[in-house]
């Protein structure tokens, strides 16, 4: 498939996202029972992230949240996940929002192997997270371990 190219992926995107005025992704904040967090460092963008992607034409949220945690974090959702917001990413894209799940309830038989895609992944403690985490990421950690409401903007 074209998209396993290295940099097809990168250029579809772009060229969706200018043809499209709005774009709706989601991510996923995996934590596991020592209350770590689940980061990924994707190999076409900068920093370490929650794992997630967009939103396929024909897919529910949690579809796409299903298939995204499968694909980047080789887990299996075991219960239901909670939704902490919806963000506008206008930084990112103009018309881009992202949906943000908490997931408590997971499977992971194995950490998958780096890829093109997704160059590194681990479990970090909210207190010691990699430097490279984008801001975003970090403000998300930050009001879920606070229990404070989502703003409005990633």
């Amino acid at each position: 498939m074209l998209l396993h190219v290295p940099g097809a992926r990168w250029l579809a995107q772009r060229v969706f996202r200018w043809q499209r005025s709005m774009t709706l992704g989601v991510r996923a904040m995996l934590i596991d029972d020592q209350g770590r967090v689940l980061l990924v460092r994707h190999g076409y963008a900068k920093g370490w992230h929650f794992p997630g992607g967009g939103v396929e034409k024909g897919e529910s949220l949690l579809t796409a949240l299903t298939r995204e945690v499968r694909e980047e974090a080789g887990a299996e959702l075991v219960g239901v996940p909670e939704l902490h917001g919806v963000f506008t990413n206008f930084e990112a894209f103009p018309g881009d929002h992202v949906a943000l799940f908490v997931v408590r309830a997971f499977r992971r038989e194995a950490e998958p192997q780096p890829s093109f895609e997704i160059r590194e992944q681990g479990f970090f403690a909210p207190t010691a997270l990699p430097g490279e985490t984008t801001a975003g990421t970090r403000a998300r950690i930050a009001e879920v371990q606070a229990g404070r409401p989502p703003a409005e903007t990633w």
